[in-house]
């Protein structure tokens, strides 16, 4: 069952993602869907909602690609490490373009039952993503703070 689990999974990254075809997104989410974005978007619940959200990036970062550093099968779930890059070429977050690359690491929990993606847990490194568009400075380290503790 992991293997048909993390197949599935594999399908949404790879054909959904960066193949573009989200009509494949009924196919693999189920009804009830839920989208769990927190760090960004909050909640959204079906297909429909998740393909809004795939076209939000797509709008964004046209050239976006998904490539999967890791997955981990256990049971129900699926975990996914993976790293998105693009170039902003597109309105994201109430940014204007900025034609910058940025690449950004994030981490997906799926939850799997009888052959659909039942919910996603998504988090990724915003402020990251910020700071490569320009947008929110660069963190400094604190005088006197030292990382030899």
């Amino acid at each position: 069952m992991s293997s048909d689990n993390k197949a599935i999974v594999s399908r949404l990254y790879i054909e959904v993602w960066n193949e573009r075809k989200l009509e494949l997104v009924d196919e693999l989410f189920a009804e009830s869907h839920a989208l769990n974005m927190p760090n960004v978007f909050g909640a959204a619940i079906g297909p429909e909602a998740y393909k809004r959200d795939v076209m939000r990036f797509f709008a964004g970062f046209p050239d976006l690609r998904f490539a999967i550093e890791d997955v981990v099968c256990e049971n129900d779930k699926v975990v996914v490490s993976w790293v998105i890059s693009g170039t902003h070429k597109g309105e994201f977050l109430g940014i204007p373009p900025t034609n910058k690359k940025v690449s950004v690491g994030g981490i997906t929990i799926n939850c799997l039952g009888n052959g659909k993606i039942l919910d996603s847990n998504v988090v990724y490194d915003t402020l990251d993503l910020l700071k490569q568009l320009g947008v929110a400075p660069p963190l400094e380290q604190a005088k006197g703070a030292s990382a030899d503790r």
